[in-house]
């Protein structure tokens, strides 16, 4: 944790490239050196201010007054018996503007490590919680804590061990991505733009309830992957689960969705949890088919995995293979996702920023 006076500075990581002219400018500094504070933060991965070398020494200190590089290491690390690791993170989110006001809160947030033969993927969190109140998620039942920054996001990626090996980033963690664009966008940019980690978007998906306004956005102004938050194809059913239903029904997201094209580098992907005798039969695999007919969308079945206070029970394996053979039939192409991490708490909609019981 940095020293209490910094924890109070803007962090640098995060920030953009016109993002840093402006701190540039503000320390006297010509345009360029924003390049070379992005290739020391991005590239370098430089943990303090003082090793900018190609920065002088009078304004590396100037910096170091009112600016800090932000990484925070995670302060637990929750291993699974599968090689997935959850990390928990204390992260700094601002409740008015740093320079102006110099509150903040500390809040707990949650990303996961996840190895797979010849990938390396990290699912990160874009929110403290979440509003959006999905009944069989235990980050929709705590309620919204508050938004991640882009330096929040950014450091999830910088500041764990594996992060030189990484793979591939989802979106999948804490939070609906959408309800934090901003946020989300800023940080997509920093991680695949030539002055920044210099990624391709299609190592990038950023998964979504179908929060219509923020989902634009991210199709007009990202390339990166996509996912969508199905698990019923009927309305009703699908607002006892999802309340943003009413909001935004799933004929209006496949609706926009319809506007883009999916068919060449970037990916979509609807993503169905399964429940026992809930959405597990024939007649739902069928209905799906037809929700998403004429979309070039692939279906991941996913295992529930039980929280406390939801009734659900997960569908057994033959029935998934029984809907995933269905929707193939059909057109659909679907997968069966392996669960991963569920002995830590970090399978899909479990994590909740509270400390695991298998620790190091």
């Amino acid at each position: 944790m940095p020293a209490d006076h910094s924890t109070y500075l803007k962090p640098l990581v995060g920030m953009t490239l016109d993002e840093l002219r402006r701190v540039a400018s503000e320390a006297g500094l010509r345009p360029f050196a924003a390049g070379q504070m992005a290739r020391r933060l991005y590239v370098g991965r430089v943990k303090s201010i003082d090793a900018m070398t190609e920065l002088s020494k009078p304004s590396r200190a100037w910096l170091e007054q009112n600016y800090q590089v932000g990484l925070t290491p995670p302060r637990l690390a929750s291993r699974s018996t599968d090689g997935t690791v959850k990390y928990l993170f204390a992260t700094r989110t601002p409740s008015v503007d740093y320079l102006k006001n110099q509150r903040d809160s500390l809040i707990d947030i949650e990303a996961v490590y996840i190895p797979d033969r010849d990938r390396a993927t990290l699912c990160v969190s874009s929110q403290a919680g979440c509003r959006m109140g999905c009944r069989f998620c235990m980050t929709g039942r705590q309620g919204l804590h508050g938004d991640l920054s882009s330096a929040g996001i950014i450091n999830q990626i910088l500041s764990i061990p594996e992060s030189e090996s990484l793979t591939n980033i989802v979106f999948m963690g804490m939070g609906e991505p959408m309800d934090n664009v901003d946020e989300v966008i800023k940080a997509i940019e920093v991680l695949t733009s030539p002055w920044g980690l210099a990624w391709s978007p299609t190592r990038i998906t950023v998964s979504s309830i179908g929060k219509l306004d923020g989902l634009r956005r991210l199709l007009d102004e990202t390339k990166v992957h996509v996912a969508i938050s199905v698990h019923s194809p009927y309305p009703t059913e699908r607002r006892d689960l999802m309340p943003v239903e009413g909001a935004f029904p799933l004929t209006a997201v496949t609706a926009l969705l319809s506007e883009y094209d999916f068919s060449h580098q970037r990916r979509l992907s609807a993503e169905y949890i399964m429940w026992q005798g809930v959405n597990d039969d024939l007649r739902h695999a069928d209905a799906l088919a037809r929700a998403l007919r004429g979309l070039h969308c692939r279906v991941n079945l996913i295992r529930f995995h039980s929280i406390p206070g939801f009734e659900g029970r997960p569908a057994s394996r033959e029935a998934m293979e029984r809907f995933r053979d269905r929707l193939n039939q059909l057109g659909v192409t679907a997968t069966i996702r392996a669960s991963r991490g569920e002995d830590i708490q970090a399978a899909c909609g479990m994590l909740s920023g509270e400390k695991s019981t298998r620790q190091s």
